[in-house]
């Protein structure tokens, strides 16, 4: 590739960024595969036993969960792990979330029910059940999310033995499979989601928890001040939070739990620009403190996402340039004659399914049947990679100009088309 032009330059960062970072994700996770992940051959439903298994609370924040809430309970409650009780956080549900919880207390003697007046937001209703827990280690899952049977299990085996544990991040499997865009989420969570995790992990810090499922170390929470309160992802700002704190966060693909996604645009775009805030305002507020050696663990992390949004504006300026390019004429330094990928557009094609392939070989462990999903995954970059670029573009001036913090407030997200797990 010839670099003569800044059209040039732009176009050679927007090719060769994705390309570098889908082979340090593969190497990444295949080398955690091998050397972290075999568990002794151990299968799912077989974690190690605990000696002495500390006692746990599984932490569930709600907000307008009648449709899915006695399902995540009843789930909840077939836990093999031997002393735990369940806390339910009722946020000023608006519906009969609740009445329901009421109701389900009754039925399980180890469900405690906390009542909210008003809605304050997730952040609040998990440190609330926090406080609420007699328990030093806390399980929080999504009130509308099926944890299984050994989940808590398999996380709890890092805790025990190893201090420097704060966290404990899950494998989350998409349940709502019945659209292109489910589809489609199904190989983002195992090609993009659980490989990135695991890479990160070799260099010894990752991006963010899996807020649906995650572990806690009570006494780490109180360190940090628990979970911001004024940010649009929780999970993100305890995830930097704990790491700078030099706390270690850890991933636990065996920790399964199946949660529903949102099936349209419209909801996509406003999970994803969510997430996409939280990014940018935990690289704001924490990324000048990771500037001392002590905390040079985290600059791997924070060098990714810097250079993954400038990937995002320079794929903008690409299309603008070209766009602008067909109605007058710029000058040569700024000419983008076509968006039609050449040579390396095949080669990145190439490398894309070639990871799809690696990280499905590796999820494939955990849940059957993922090949059949590798061919929707040729619509990845055109129904995904276009809504996370946009989203970043939207979301960095959002935070770097808003007059004010955000509520933490929750909003009923679009959960798509169950399907039975």
């Amino acid at each position: 590739m010839n670099l003569n032009t800044i059209a040039d330059y732009c176009l050679a960062y927007a090719y060769y960024y994705p390309l570098f970072m889908s082979y340090l994700w593969m190497c990444g996770g295949l080398y955690y595969r091998f050397h972290w992940e075999d568990s002794g051959g151990r299968k799912v439903d077989d974690p190690p036993a605990i000696a002495d298994a500390p006692p746990v609370s599984i932490l569930i924040p709600c907000y307008n969960e009648s449709e899915q809430l006695e399902e995540t309970i009843r789930y909840v409650f077939e836990q093999q792990y031997a002393d735990y009780d369940v806390i339910a956080v009722n946020d000023g549900s608006s519906d009969n979330t609740g009445e329901i919880l009421d109701e389900l207390q009754q039925q399980y003697p180890k469900l405690r029910v906390v009542h909210l007046k008003h809605n304050r937001g997730k952040a609040v209703a998990l440190k609330i059940a926090a406080m609420v827990s007699k328990s030093e280690f806390l399980v929080c899952i999504d009130s509308d999310a099926i944890l299984e049977p050994t989940a808590v299990s398999w996380m709890m085996r890092h805790f025990v033995g190893s201090p420097r544990v704060a966290a404990v991040t899950g494998n989350p499997r998409i349940r709502n499979r019945s659209s292109l865009l489910g589809k489609i989420q199904v190989g983002e969570f195992s090609s993009i989601i659980g490989l990135i995790k695991r890479a990160q992990r070799i260099y010894g810090r990752i991006f963010t928890v899996s807020g649906v499922v995650v572990a806690f170390r009570k006494s780490a929470l109180q360190r940090v001040g628990y979970w911001g309160m004024h940010t649009a992802t929780d999970d993100i700002d305890i995830s930097w939070k704990l790491q700078i704190d030099h706390w270690d966060i850890r991933y636990e693909p065996n920790a399964l739990c199946w949660i529903l996604m949102p099936e349209t645009y419209g909801g996509l775009w406003a999970q994803r620009l969510r997430w996409a805030q939280g990014g940018v305002e935990a690289a704001l507020t924490y990324g000048g403190s990771l500037l001392s050696w002590r905390k040079r663990r985290m600059w791997m992390v924070l060098a990714e996402y810097l250079f993954s949004i400038v990937w995002s504006y320079i794929v903008a300026i690409i299309l603008c340039l070209w766009l602008i390019g067909k109605f007058v004429t710029l000058p040569e330094q700024y000419m983008v004659p076509s968006l039609v990928p050449g040579w390396n557009g095949v080669v990145l094609a190439m490398t894309c399914l070639l990871q799809f392939m690696v990280s499905l070989l590796i999820d494939s462990r955990y849940e059957k049947g993922l090949w059949k999903y590798f061919f929707w995954m040729v619509w990845y970059p055109l129904a995904y990679w276009m809504i996370n670029t946009l989203t970043i573009i939207v979301a960095a001036p959002k935070v770097l100009f808003r007059s004010s913090d955000p509520t933490g407030r929750w909003e009923s997200p679009d959960r798509g088309v169950r399907d039975e797990k």
